[in-house]
């Protein structure tokens, strides 16, 4: 039996009983635990979800990979590790400025 492999070969990996889809993304989480426990940063989440609204009218949802309180300048952040960028997400990092004023941080990897 041949196991599947993820179609941007990312591997799988699980960080403080939270699965990560990538390495990448499991690295960044690493990063951003050590940054909140220096004070740096406060408010992590995983996964944080967005309703992308137009007018009034749900277009769709932007699930982040994680989302914090900067201290230094007391703004909310957003990030997404990219390893490779798609379409789609240039569509809802879009969306996210127009309807949220949130402008998506990429990280690359």
């Amino acid at each position: 039996m041949s196991t599947r492999r993820n179609k941007y070969n990312a591997v799988k990996t699980i960080v403080d009983g939270h699965v990560f889809p990538s390495k990448a993304e499991a690295q960044r989480y690493g990063e951003l635990k050590l940054l909140e426990k220096a004070g740096e940063i406060s408010e992590l989440v995983l996964q944080p979800r967005f309703d992308l609204r137009v007018n009034g009218i749900h277009i769709c949802h932007y699930i982040a990979d994680f989302s914090y309180v900067e201290w230094k300048n007391m703004e909310i952040v957003v990030e997404d590790v990219k390893g490779f960028v798609t379409d789609l997400f240039r569509i809802k990092k879009r969306l996210m400025k127009a309807c949220c004023g949130i402008d998506v941080q990429e990280v690359r990897k």
